[in-house]
């Protein structure tokens, strides 16, 4: 780190325990100090004998993993992990798989850290609490880095964009930037109706989810209290429905119809179908349990096209109208605000099949709804996998945002793209940037509700006002 950089800086006023436990305190949803010694294990496989590996779990109940290279350059690069999972408890094998899915951070000097989160299930700002409370017990089991940067991927984006929103903000910021990787950019409120369309499309087509014979419930539910629906039978029903894991040749024409029917709708990939459904099943389930059982999902003024009767469709599916409270508590909890002051670089798959890349023009018009789009810039690539891009990619993403940082000098989309190659003469992965890419507006992917189309869904005076008030939001 060179001196008079704001690294450098940060790290020589670092000073004392109590110092770095009172950095970044915002929010109602203040982390607390994470408890217990991280104790070292065998690193994964991938990183032997070029770091060393700790775990362990906080106060809260989070199990984390934390990698130092043995070559560290000083810089600590912290993980938001996607999902949610939706297991009960925190999984202690999360943050060692992601660990060893982003070896790369370690492989390039950074030291590594992720948290499994206190539990599975939706709850962003619960999430970015849980990532504030790893970095203090970093900082305070081995020393303040010169530099911290937070990395989250697919709903980890959404994760790693309210950290710094919520604990990143002012001259003494512990986070100096943010990279966001195919990341769920549309916040909760609003990121997540492509996926109401589909759940009543799907039904309106299939009459399966449930059956006519089936105790019925709303379709905002996902799935009603009790069920015993696995995976495999959600499969099941919608190759029944759509033929959808056949070969086109052995479907019905009824089934063949339906399959068409419902991807024109919704604009889902056929590749990715079966997952999102699952995500309007059993993540609206979790959603909705933990607002108390109260629907924050609309479809009321919505007019369906594109299927071989949009008329009858659009008669005969499923309306609901979100209830306002528990809208207002989904987007506090996950809404971006758009009020970043710290660098944002974003990289994402154009043919990225889960978080469409329309997400991005979400992001981009939320912070330019909130005049700081001075720290974004926005990268793509001619990828199509959501879970995973490019190692090279990875590697000149995390390097061109620390740069970014160190010396206040703003990358460019074409400069980012321009430097990929001397990581991939290691690596060997591929660079598929495309700097001259533009993603459409969202609204043309995912058909807007009423003041949909207004950027951002949350403003920072409005979250301030909902912060001061008991009870809103999503429980940790």
């Amino acid at each position: 780190m060179r001196p008079g950089t704001r690294g450098h800086r940060i790290a020589v006023v670092a000073g004392g325990l109590a110092a770095i436990l009172a950095a970044g305190l915002i929010g109602p949803l203040q982390p607390s100090a994470a408890a217990g010694t991280p104790g070292e294990i065998s690193c994964p496989a991938n990183l032997t004998a070029r770091a060393t590996c700790y775990s362990g779990q906080d106060s809260n109940g989070a199990h984390y993993a934390v990698a130092i290279p043995r070559h560290w350059n000083g810089s600590l690069v912290m993980h938001a992990h996607g999902g949610p999972d939706l297991g009960r408890q925190s999984d202690p094998q999360r943050s060692l798989d992601d660990l060893q899915r982003w070896s790369v951070m370690v492989d390039e000097g950074y030291a590594w850290a992720g948290s499994s989160y206190r539990r599975g299930g939706y709850g962003t700002r619960m999430a970015a609490a849980d990532t504030e409370n790893l970095r203090r017990l970093f900082v305070a089991k081995f020393r303040r880095p010169l530099t911290t940067v937070v990395h989250g991927q697919s709903w980890g984006g959404n994760v790693a964009a309210k950290v710094v929103e919520i604990y990143g903000a002012g001259k003494d910021s512990p986070y100096d930037g943010a990279l966001l990787t195919n990341g769920v950019l549309g916040g909760g409120s609003r990121g997540y109706d492509y996926r109401v369309d589909l759940r009543v499309v799907y039904q309106y087509y299939c009459r399966n989810h449930p059956r006519p014979t089936e105790p019925r419930y709303p379709l905002w539910m996902g799935l009603r209290d009790g069920s015993a629906m696995t995976s495999s039978g959600l499969r099941a029903r919608l190759q029944e429905c759509t033929g959808y894991a056949s070969l086109p040749a052995d479907r019905t024409p009824v089934q063949q119809r339906n399959l068409d029917d419902i991807l024109s709708v919704t604009k889902i990939p056929e590749r990715t179908l079966e997952s999102h459904l699952g995500f309007a099943t059993f993540t609206f389930r979790d959603i909705v349990q933990r607002l108390g059982g109260r629907n924050p999902f609309g479809n009321r003024s919505v007019r369906y096209r594109g299927s071989h009767d949009d008329r009858a469709l659009n008669a005969g599916v499923e309306r609901f109208s979100a209830d306002p409270a528990a809208r207002r508590d989904l987007s506090y909890d996950s809404d971006v605000t758009g009020a970043v002051s710290v660098p944002v670089l974003t990289m994402h798959a154009i043919d990225d099949p889960t978080a469409f890349v329309e997400h991005e023009a979400a992001y981009r018009a939320a912070l330019e709804g909130a005049h700081r789009d001075r720290h974004l810039v926005q990268t793509f690539t001619q990828e199509s996998d959501h879970s995973g891009l490019s190692t090279s990619e990875y590697a000149n993403a995390v390097s061109a945002l620390s740069r970014w940082v160190r010396t206040g000098s703003r990358p460019t989309p074409a400069s980012v793209a321009a430097s990929c190659p001397s990581f991939d003469a290691v690596y060997g992965t591929g660079c598929f940037l495309r700097p001259g890419f533009v993603p459409a507006d969202y609204s043309s992917r995912v058909l807007p509700r009423p003041g949909g189309q207004h950027w951002p869904a949350l403003s920072a005076a409005r979250e301030r006002e909902w912060s001061r008030v008991e009870g809103i939001g999503i429980a940790p």
